[in-house]
C-alpha cells in the first residue's frame, strides 16, 4: 500500500473505502471484510446516516484483534447545518460517538454551504445562510479548535476551490491539510491540484469511477461516461486490468488518495490492489488529454431561488 504523509509524519493510505451510499444492513459486513483484506483508510460522514453501523464494525474488529485503532485512518465530515461555531464541537462528538473511537484522524468541512440548523437538505433558499452571515472562516476557526482539543488529528475541507482555500489561509494562517473533491480523468482538477501541491495539501478523489450509482435525477442524458471512453478502454486492455483498476491507479499515480465505494468482496480486493499498479509517463499523458472539466456531482442542488448560491460562486469557475 502507498501512503501520503502529513507534516507531522502521520500517514494516510492511498486507497480508502468510501461509505457514501453504503446502505444500513450491509455496511457492517463491508467494513469488516475491508479490514480483513487489508483496508486501513475509511471515509465516513455524519450525513451518510451509517456511522453507527460502521462504528459497530470498528468496535468488533478491535475486540476480535483484526486491527488496532491506531492502525486505521478514519475520516468524517461536518455537515452544512452545523457551520456555526457553537455547533461544530457537538457534531464532531456525535461522529466520534457513532464511530466508537476516541478521535478522528481527519475531519473535513463537507461543503462550502451553510444551512440553518434544523435543515438537512434545503428545499428553498430561505433555509440557507449566506456565506456573508455564516462565513467559512468562522467555521474553519472552529475546526482549528477541534484539532487543538485532539478530537481530530488533522483537519481539512471538501468541495473547496483554490479561492476558498486561499481565503482560509489568508484569514487564519492555518492551511487545510486535505481537500476532498470529485476527481477522475473527465474532471482532473489540474489547477486545484497544482495549488494543493504547492501548499502541501493532500487531495482525495471522490467519485473516481464517475459515480454511476448516483440517483437518476442527478444524471444528465448523454453525459460522457468514463467506462465508455476509448482511451481508458484501450489502456486498461493493454495492461490487462479492469477499467476500474486503471482509474484508481491513475489517481494514485498522480499523487492523490482515492476512496472508491463497493459492497463486493472481490471488488474490495481489486480496488485495494490498484494502488500498486504503475502507469508510465506516456500512459499518464494519454489520460491527461481526455480532461473534459465535467462534473458528475454538479452541485446545482444547492443553487436554490432565494439564496445567493450559484454554480459560479460554488466552484469559483
Amino acid at each position: 500500500m502507498k501512503y501520503f504523509e502529513f507534516e507531522n509524519g502521520d500517514k494516510m493510505p492511498a486507497i480508502g473505502l468510501g461509505t457514501w451510499k453504503s446502505a444500513k444492513g450491509e455496511v457492517y459486513r463491508v467494513v469488516r471484510e475491508a479490514i480483513n483484506v487489508g483496508y486501513r483508510h475509511f471515509d465516513c460522514a455524519l450525513l451518510y446516516g451509517n456511522e453507527e453501523e460502521i462504528g459497530e464494525a470498528f468496535s468488533d474488529a478491535f475486540k476480535a484483534g483484526d486491527v488496532k485503532r491506531e492502525d486505521i485512518f478514519v475520516t468524517s465530515k461536518l455537515w452544512n447545518n452545523a457551520h456555526q461555531t457553537e455547533l461544530i464541537l457537538p457534531n464532531i462528538q456525535k461522529s466520534i460517538d457513532n464511530l466508537k473511537v476516541a478521535y478522528l484522524d481527519l475531519y473535513l468541512i463537507h461543503w462550502p454551504i451553510a444551512l440553518i440548523p434544523t435543515v438537512t437538505f434545503p428545499k428553498e433558499g430561505s433555509e440557507m445562510f449566506s456565506l456573508k452571515d455564516v462565513t467559512l472562516v468562522e467555521t474553519w476557526r472552529g475546526m482549528i479548535e477541534l484539532k487543538k482539543l485532539g478530537l481530530a488529528k488533522h483537519i481539512g475541507v471538501s468541495n473547496f476551490s483554490v479561492k476558498k482555500i486561499q481565503n482560509l489561509i489568508d484569514e487564519t494562517g492555518v492551511t487545510p491539510e486535505v481537500d476532498q473533491v470529485e476527481m477522475h480523468p473527465h474532471l482532473q482538477q489540474k489547477k486545484l491540484k497544482e495549488f494543493c501541491d504547492v501548499h502541501g495539501i493532500i487531495m482525495t478523489a471522490y467519485a473516481p469511477l464517475g459515480s454511476v450509482d448516483r440517483p437518476e435525477n442527478r444524471k444528465t442524458v448523454g453525459e460522457p461516461l468514463l467506462f465508455e471512453n476509448e482511451t481508458i478502454i484501450q489502456l486498461a486492455e493493454s495492461k490487462g486490468i479492469s477499467i476500474g483498476s486503471l482509474l484508481l491507479a491513475w489517481a494514485v499515480n498522480r499523487g492523490t488518495s482515492v476512496i472508491p465505494k463497493t459492497v463486493r468482496k472481490e471488488r474490495l480486493i481489486e480496488n485495494l490492489a490498484a494502488a500498486d499498479i504503475e502507469l508510465s509517463a506516456e500512459e499518464m499523458e494519454k489520460i491527461s488529454k481526455i480532461d473534459l472539466n465535467y462534473r458528475y456531482i454538479k452541485g446545482d442542488f444547492w443553487c436554490l431561488d432565494g439564496s445567493d448560491y450559484t454554480l459560479q460562486n460554488l466552484w469559483d469557475e
